[in-house]
């Protein structure tokens, strides 16, 4: 296979999306959060705490206190897509994040989410 197709045959495989989890294991805080592209959002974040650049403060301090091993990424449900080549997977992804966040409510103490106004 030549590297054209392979390319294509890369950007033609849809990748898995869903709701993911970090989990900091030394004091069982969590983040919550969905994405159309679960390896990748999960990987960015790996880069981002590594590099001392990610967004969420909290969890770049207690990546820096505890170290990389203890925190634990995970996909934690698997958004299956349409046979709908017009979907739009945005709204099901923010139903399902809001669905486990209320489950597992990731704020304060207990995560790294902060708490939004809107609930479900």
């Amino acid at each position: 296979m030549d590297k054209k197709a392979r390319i294509k045959e890369y950007k033609d495989t849809p990748r898995p999306m869903g709701v993911y989890q970090i989990k900091n294991k030394k004091n069982n805080k969590i983040l919550i959060g969905s994405s159309s592209n679960l390896p990748a959002i999960l990987n960015r974040y790996r880069a981002e705490l590594k590099m001392g650049s990610c967004r969420n403060l909290v969890l770049q301090k207690e990546w820096k206190q505890f170290g990389p091993e203890a925190f634990e990424f995970t996909e934690i449900e698997i958004l299956e897509p349409l046979d709908d080549p017009n979907y739009d997977p945005k709204d099901d992804l923010l139903y399902l994040e809001d669905l486990w966040t209320s489950k597992l409510t990731p704020y304060g103490d207990k995560g790294y989410n902060k708490q939004s106004s809107k609930g479900l």
